[in-house]
C-alpha cells in the first residue's frame, strides 16, 4: 500500500521508503515532479434517496498531460470519513455517519486533463452520503466529510516522466445542480435557495415561479444553532427536479425557490405562512415573475404547508401539489392541522400525490381525505415507491413528482402545473 496523502499529511521520506513510493529526491532523478501538491474536488449527485459523493477530481492538469494508460483502478485508493457537525446528545442516534474505504471503479481523464476517480455508489448504499439524520432532532445535517486519497503507483506524464504527488489536499464539495441555486435570507430571517432561469426569454408577463416546501427533516435545528440552507437541496430531488432542463422547457423557464423552515412547518403554520408569502412577494418585485403563474409544491411537512398556503392565500397560487401531506394531527387524538372546512374552501387547482404503503403519513386519512373534500382536485396514488428497481420507503412519494411521473388522462403533473393560470 502507498502512503496516505490527505489534507492533513505530507509524504514523509521514511514512511514513503518503507512503502516503496517514489520519494521527492528519487522522483527528481527519475524525471518526476518533487513536492507536487494537488487539490481534489468531491463530486456529488443528489440521487432520489439523497446526495452522495460519486467521484473525485484531482487537479493534475497543471502537472502535465497524464498518459491515461498509466491509470488503473489501483493507482489511487480512497478512504472516507463522515461525522456530525454538531454534538450528539447522550442516548441520541445519528444515522449515516461512516468511516470506510470507497471502491474506485474507474480512473480516467476529464476534458481538462484532470484525473477523475469514479466511486462505487447506489441508492441506499451506506458510505458516500453527505447527510446524516439525527433521530432525536428529526433533522438532517450536512456531514463533515474527510476524504483521504492514497497514491499507490506513479502516473506517467508527457515525456514518460513518472510522478508521485507529495500532497493531495481535499477541496470543495461540488454538486452542479445544488450550486445552481443561490443563497439568500429574507428580511424576516428565513433562509432560502433560488434557481434563476438561464438563457430563456420571459413571456410577456415574465417567468413562472415554483415554490418548493421541504419535508420535516430539512428544517433548521436552532437549539443546536444549525441552519444550513442546504439540506433542502441535498436530501432529495424535490426542488432540483423543477430546475432540470426538462422542467425548464415545460415551464418555459421558471424560477424555483426553496425556503427553509427555522424548525418544521407543522410546528406553527400560522407563523410560517406569512414568512413564505414575504419571500414570494419579494421575488415577484425583484425579478420578472408572472404573478399569474406562481405554483406551490411540497412533501410531507411541506405537503401540509402547501395546503396551508392555499388556505391562507386563496388567490396567490395558480396550482398546488401537496405530496404525502399531513392533514390530520400526527399526535393521537390531536386536532386536524387542516380542518375539513378549510379543505372544502380551497379553490386553488390541486393535485395530491401519495403511496398506499406510506406508514409515516397514512394516505387514507390525509391525502385521500383531502382529495375527497377539495373541489375539483386530482389525485395519484401509488402502491409502492419504486425507481430503477430500488424500492424506497412508502413515504417517499415525492420521488415521483421530482421525476414528473404522475399523470392523469395522459397529462403529466409538470405539464398540468404549467398550464394553470391564476
Amino acid at each position: 500500500m502507498g502512503q496516505p496523502i490527505s489534507r492533513r499529511s505530507v509524504l514523509a521520506a521514511g514512511a514513503g521508503a518503507a512503502a516503496g513510493l517514489t520519494l521527492p529526491g528519487a522522483a527528481a532523478r527519475a524525471g518526476g515532479h518533487p513536492g507536487t501538491r494537488v487539490r481534489f474536488t468531491l463530486n456529488a449527485e443528489t440521487l432520489d434517496g439523497g446526495e452522495q459523493v460519486t467521484s473525485i477530481t484531482l487537479g493534475t492538469a497543471r502537472v502535465g498531460r497524464v498518459d491515461p494508460a498509466s491509470l488503473t483502478t489501483g493507482t489511487f485508493s480512497v478512504h472516507a470519513r463522515a461525522t456530525s457537525p454538531i454534538p450528539i446528545a447522550p442516548g441520541d442516534q445519528i444515522f449515516s455517519e461512516y468511516d470506510l474505504d470507497r471502491t474506485v471503479t474507474a480512473a480516467r481523464l476529464d476534458r481538462h486533463g484532470d484525473i477523475v476517480l469514479e466511486l462505487a455508489y447506489a441508492e441506499g448504499q451506506v458510505g458516500g452520503g453527505t447527510l446524516g439524520y439525527i433521530a432525536g432532532r428529526g433533522r438532517n445535517v450536512q456531514l463533515d466529510l474527510d476524504y483521504t486519497v492514497t497514491q499507490n503507483a506513479p502516473v506517467v506524464v508527457r515525456g514518460h516522466r513518472p510522478v508521485m504527488f507529495s500532497d493531495l489536499v481535499q477541496g470543495r464539495l461540488s454538486n452542479p445542480e445544488v450550486d445552481a441555486f443561490s443563497y439568500h435570507t429574507s428580511g424576516s430571517g428565513m433562509k432560502y435557495r433560488l434557481y434563476s432561469p438561464h438563457r430563456r426569454a420571459a413571456g410577456r408577463r415574465g417567468h413562472p415561479l415554483v415554490v418548493w416546501l421541504h419535508g420535516g427533516g430539512e428544517g433548521a435545528s436552532l437549539p443546536d444553532n444549525y441552519y444550513d440552507n442546504e439540506t433542502t437541496l441535498r436530501a432529495n430531488r424535490g426542488a432540483l427536479g423543477f430546475a432540470t432542463d426538462e422542467a425548464q422547457r415545460i415551464f418555459s423557464g421558471a424560477y424555483v425557490v426553496a425556503p427553509q423552515s427555522t424548525s418544521y412547518w407543522l410546528e406553527d403554520g400560522d407563523r410560517f405562512a406569512p414568512l413564505i408569502r414575504e419571500i414570494v412577494g419579494d421575488l415577484a418585485r425583484r425579478h420578472r415573475i408572472d404573478r399569474d403563474r406562481i405554483y406551490v409544491a411540497g412533501c410531507s411537512n411541506g405537503g401540509y404547508m402547501s395546503l396551508k398556503m392555499t388556505v391562507e392565500y386563496p388567490r396567490l397560487f395558480a396550482a398546488s401539489v401537496p405530496v404525502c401531506g399531513v392533514v390530520e394531527s400526527l399526535q393521537p387524538g390531536g386536532p386536524r392541522v387542516i380542518t375539513d372546512d378549510e379543505l372544502r374552501g380551497i379553490r386553488t387547482p390541486t393535485w395530491l400525490v401519495a403511496s398506499r404503503d406510506d406508514d409515516t403519513v397514512p394516505p387514507e386519512t390525509n391525502t385521500v381525505h383531502a382529495h375527497d373534500l377539495i373541489p375539483g382536485s386530482l389525485i395519484t396514488l401509488y402502491d409502492h415507491v419504486v425507481r430503477n428497481g430500488h424500492q424506497f420507503p412508502g413515504h417517499w412519494s415525492w420521488i415521483y413528482v421530482a421525476r414528473n411521473d404522475p399523470s392523469v388522462h395522459g397529462t403529466h403533473i409538470w405539464q398540468w402545473m404549467a398550464e394553470q393560470r391564476r
